[in-house]
């Protein structure tokens, strides 16, 4: 490996906030692994070899993409509590069911559904401007007239609490944080509404969380807190906070009138998605794979998260095609109602909370199918020198990387903070808050031969966990 892709990998690490990003070592884990463990791992090569050549050379080579791209091309966004999203969910049944894999079952799930109405920002002070919006999830309505009210612009929490009451009462807050990490930055997104309406006002704004921008917003969910009045909120894009944010450094009055409708139902019905590739051996033992099927309402959900849901979805079909049955059994997960909050995974681990133990590993893929470059990994120091070792086996397609996150993923960090080991695909994403959450969310942002890429690794993984002699230790 050159400098120049050490630089990069270090700049993902650096940029997104993932934890220590240096690979196990042989001599750090040789004191771990006994020698026949590392021997019987290093003999699944030739397996390996066979799922990467008939992912990327054969067959399956440019099957993802094409299935990612006619599902959503024909299904678009697929928010929580919709008709679409429940259509999409029969078309995935049905794709596995093609493929003659037929243990597939659904679990229902109560969901919100939240809409979007019309939306419109205008600046009305120090000059007539349009502003880009886009409302952000469980916001409320404005009045038909919408809210007219002077904007503070703030960097931080601390810059608002700093603030006296009387000049944040009445008046919009726009929380102008620039982008350093999106575990980071995305707290202004999910508390601002709650932190300026403790203050007394009456709207609330946020500098999309994003490193770039061509002037579009970016949606996500925000959460009111207890006993706190509930005031719209929306985000903006970085162009218009920077400039909002350069008259009111000038001292010059900024004056928006903030219309937005919406409506919110919190009992739709949704399901989460289990393709199971029974096991020959352990059966009731599950490694299993994973990736969210809702989207937002904007764009099409294509890399948030339709790569991660048809990577995961590919495991079995690869595996069933290329005859190749594993120990135990690899269950497929297509989660509903992420992004409204991990609704489907809370379900799941709540359902099936007395079977845990029989969850030898989790996996998920939910921030971008871009080209691999190896897995995020929570677990004992045991666990992960096993994977590392694993790892070693995609030196080929440069994916052999092992990076320690104690809460990897989005949806299995419900079931991995409860001790199961699990891991989320690491892979070169820098690009992926620039379309994140937005009308760019397409499927021109994904690249088919990384998506081959993608599926052969995370088929690869999954088989060879889960035909192991010995189950991964918690």
């Amino acid at each position: 490996m050159n400098i120049y892709i050490c630089a990069f990998l270090n700049l993902i690490v650096i940029n997104y906030g993932i934890g220590a990003s240096l690979p196990k070592n042989t001599e750090e884990c040789s004191n771990v692994l006994t020698e026949e463990l590392i021997k019987e791992i290093a003999a699944y090569d030739d397996v390996v070899n066979e799922i990467l050549q008939y992912v990327i050379e054969g067959d399956f080579k440019g099957q993802t993409y094409d299935e990612l791209a006619k599902f959503v091309d024909k299904f678009g966004p697929r928010p929580s509590g919709t008709e679409s999203l429940e259509n999409s969910i029969d078309y995935m049944i049905q794709l596995t069911r093609d493929e003659d894999i037929n243990n597939v079952v659904t679990e229902e799930v109560q969901v919100p559904l939240w809409e979007r109405g019309e939306e419109k920002i205008t600046m009305h002070e120090p000059r007539h401007k349009n502003i880009a919006v886009l409302g952000l999830g469980r916001s409320v309505s404005t009045p038909p007239e919408g809210i007219t009210a002077e904007v503070v612009v703030v960097k931080s929490f601390d810059e608002l609490e700093s603030q006296e009451e009387n000049n944040i009462k009445g008046k919009i807050v726009l929380f102008n944080a620039i982008f350093t990490k999106y575990g980071e930055t995305t707290v202004y997104r999910t508390q601002g509404a709650t932190r300026a309406a403790q203050k007394g006002a009456v709207a609330s704004l946020v500098r999309s969380v994003a490193p770039f921008s061509i002037n579009s917003p970016h949606t996500g969910a925000q959460n009111y807190g207890e006993n706190v009045t509930k005031i719209p909120t929306a985000a903006i894009t970085i162009e218009d906070a920077d400039l909002i944010n350069r008259m009111y450094e000038r001292g010059e009055k900024v004056v928006l009138n903030i219309q937005m409708q919406s409506t919110y139902e919190t009992n739709k019905v949704s399901r989460n998605t289990l393709v199971d590739y029974k096991g020959i051996q352990y059966p009731e033992k599950l490694v299993i794979v994973s990736g969210h099927i809702d989207s937002w309402d904007v764009g099409q959900g294509a890399m948030d998260d339709g790569g991660g849901l048809f990577i995961s979805w590919a495991v079995p079909v690869i595996l069933h095609r290329l005859n190749l049955r594993p120990k135990r059994t690899i269950r497929s997960i297509f989660w509903t109602a992420e992004e409204l909050g991990l609704i489907g995974a809370y379900a799941y681990e709540e359902r099936h909370r007395n079977e845990s133990d029989n969850i030898n590993f989790i996996m998920e893929s939910d921030e971008g199918t871009f080209a691999p470059l190896g897995l995020e990994v929570a677990g004992s120091q045991e666990a992960r020198c096993m994977i590392a070792e694993i790892l070693k086996l995609f030196q080929s397609i440069n994916a052999s990387t092992l990076v320690e996150n104690d809460s990897p993923g989005s949806d299995i960090a419900v079931l991995v903070n409860t001790g199961i080991p699990g891991a989320s695909l690491y892979n070169a994403n820098e690009k992926y808050f620039w379309f994140h959450h937005t009308e760019g969310d397409t499927i021109t942002v994904e690249n088919e031969h990384e998506l081959d890429l993608g599926a052969a690794f995370w088929t690869a993984v999954a088989y060879i966990i889960a035909d192991l002699s010995v189950d991964i230790p918690r």
